[in-house]
Parts: structure tokens; C-alpha cells; sequence
């Protein structure tokens, strides 16, 4: 992923994230969850702390591409 940019989240942008969830469900449809875990958790099992950080927060954004409906609190635009 390339660094820097607005809204950021360590040194990757809040948009990469975003760009990286929409990528893996156009790539893995149904099994995008299951696809982002094995990855976070491959990184882990290599030592890759700040790799498995990354793909933690590429799963919470596909949870919240993938979410029908507005979190608690949330209003509708």
C-alpha cells in the first residue's frame, strides 16, 4: 500500500484501507471475511506484527462495506 494521505491510521491512509476491503470482496465475495482472517493470521505466524495490524483494519472495513444497516448512533445521510 502506498503511505500517506488524509485521514490517516499509522502510515497507511483511512482511504487505502478502504480501496484494500473493496479490492478483496470484488476478489473473494462471499469468503472475504474468512480470506481477511487467514491473512492477518498468516502474518501473525510469521511475526509480522505490524502486517496482521494492517489486514485488522482492512477487516473492519469490509464489515462496515458489507454493513445494511447504521450502527448504533449512527443517522442516515
Amino acid at each position: 500500500m502506498r503511505r500517506g494521505g488524509e485521514g490517516r491510521d499509522g502510515d497507511v491512509s483511512v482511504l487505502e484501507f478502504y480501496r484494500a476491503a473493496q479490492a478483496t470482496i470484488s476478489r473473494y465475495g462471499d469468503d472475504t471475511a474468512l480470506h481477511a482472517a487467514q491473512r492477518a493470521d498468516e502474518l501473525l505466524a510469521a511475526g509480522d506484527m505490524e502486517g496482521r495490524r494492517v489486514w485488522h483494519r482492512i477487516e473492519r472495513a469490509i464489515d462496515e462495506l458489507r454493513r445494511t444497516a447504521p450502527g448504533q448512533g449512527e443517522g442516515v445521510h
